[in-house]
């Protein structure tokens, strides 16, 4: 007989679940949001006091720095990312859950601590930019580690649990451009803003590991732990007896066995998981590298100028992107088994040629066809909330599609495929930006 589960108090695991994928992405969004302090910084060197000061080849550096952070800082966040995705996916079972997240959180927490503090320090351009990169690749590293932990832990438990992730990631993204958008209003300086940033981060990725702390003292996610843990168990004691038969006969098959596993999880879900990928390969092709150097074509724009990327483009991407991943909670269609999620999600691939018409500066190749500040907006409202809406989705019902033993393999197989997705929109968003 079936054992019913208990009720989520308070909802609980959901908030926990919710505050733990804001955590994850914030960071991140953060590193994006401060951008203009860091290539202010490029521009400037401490060791002169004026521009006319620089020698040829040192203006040339500081500009070459300058003109490549966004490219290279892309480049050092997607390539970590996908490889200890990958990593986390594979070795997940021997490596315990709790050592993975806390780990994780810890050094997250500690590299921004030193990056808040490097705001008050001096350095020149070259050591900065290097100090930058470096710190966005072990955010990014341990960031990956935390993401696939989440998304294996969420998939023990019911599909809904997978949204409060999503959604607390696209919060993340929502509150970083609304803080860009109040820097700006405040007038502050780029380092005071710069600082905030930083220290807002230490303070959720806090709230997050308290977060942690406090989950596994909750019954609703006790009892699908110790469930999973019960089903794992019996798989072991059947292994253990048929080792104690034919010892080195059962050990060659159980390794087939777990190859042909991780195979046959991949077969069940692998339309979600592609989908997942080409999902986020679309939207990290066309946004920031081509939406960010979108202009307002109103003439004499006055302050709508100033405010027209940061509201238009990140406030407005991340706060669909956001109610894209939030409906998931209360509507689910098209259905798992459905042809038109991954049909759906070809589609958006003509947001790369619209965004690409709008008028994007500077260009070399293609026309302006759509002039009006109207049309960008449009396109990035259906861009953001489509994101939003069908990788939550996908990752919702991959976990679903597999044995419940196999459903934490599963989540971390679609943490990979979408951290894929991640890395190969951050290649091509070279060439998407070029062909403009």
């Amino acid at each position: 007989m079936a054992v019913s589960s208990p009720r989520d108090k308070f909802c609980g695991v959901w908030l926990i679940f919710f505050m733990l994928g804001l955590g994850t992405l914030l960071p991140w969004n953060f590193f994006m949001t401060a951008t203009m302090y860091f290539t202010s910084r490029l521009k400037n060197p401490t060791s002169v006091t004026s521009e006319t000061n620089l020698t040829e080849g040192a203006r040339e550096q500081h500009s070459v720095l300058e003109a490549k952070f966004n490219n290279v800082m892309t480049v050092c966040a997607m390539v970590p990312l996908l490889v200890f995705t990958c990593l986390t996916s594979f070795m997940h079972s021997l490596i315990p859950q709790k050592l993975r997240v806390m780990g994780s959180l810890v050094v997250i927490l500690a590299v921004f601590m030193v990056t808040a503090f490097l705001v008050k320090v001096e350095l020149e351009p070259l050591p900065f930019f290097s100090v930058t990169m470096v710190t966005i690749v072990i955010i990014n590293s341990f960031g990956a580690v935390l993401q696939g932990s989440l998304f294996g832990m969420a998939g023990v438990l019911p599909a809904s649990y997978t949204t409060p992730i999503m959604s607390g990631q696209g919060l993340a993204g929502s509150f970083a451009a609304f803080a860009m958008i109040c820097a700006i209003a405040s007038g502050s300086e780029l380092q005071d803003a710069a600082f905030g940033y930083f220290i807002t981060a230490c303070a959720v990725i806090s709230l997050s590991l308290l977060s942690y702390v406090m989950l596994p003292k909750l019954e609703f996610f006790q009892f699908f732990q110790d469930r999973n843990k019960q089903r794992s168990g019996e798989d072991n004691s059947l292994t253990l007896m048929q080792k104690e038969k034919q010892q080195d006969d059962e050990e060659s098959k159980q390794e087939k066995q777990q190859n042909v596993s991780m195979m046959e999880i991949f077969k069940k879900i692998w339309v979600l998981a592609l989908s997942v990928c080409f999902a986020f390969t679309v939207t990290i092709g066309t946004f920031p590298a081509i939406t960010a150097d979108a202009k307002s074509t109103v003439a004499d724009g006055g302050s709508w100028e100033m405010y027209f990327i940061p509201v238009s483009c990140f406030l407005l991407f991340n706060l669909c992107d956001w109610g894209g991943r939030s409906l998931t909670a209360v509507c689910m269609w098209p259905k798992e088994d459905s042809v038109l999620l991954p049909l759906f999600v070809a589609a958006r691939l003509a947001f790369v040629p619209l965004f690409m018409l709008c008028n994007i500066q500077p260009r070399h190749h293609l026309p302006v066809f759509f002039h009006h500040d109207a049309w960008f907006i449009i396109f990035m409202v259906f861009f953001a909330f489509s994101n939003g809406y069908l990788a939550s989705l996908c990752m919702c019902f991959g976990p679903k599609k597999v044995l419940p033993n196999e459903a934490e393999t599963a989540g971390a197989i679609m943490a990979f495929f979408l951290s894929l997705g991640l890395a190969l929109g951050a290649a091509l968003s070279f060439l998407f930006r070029a062909l403009v």
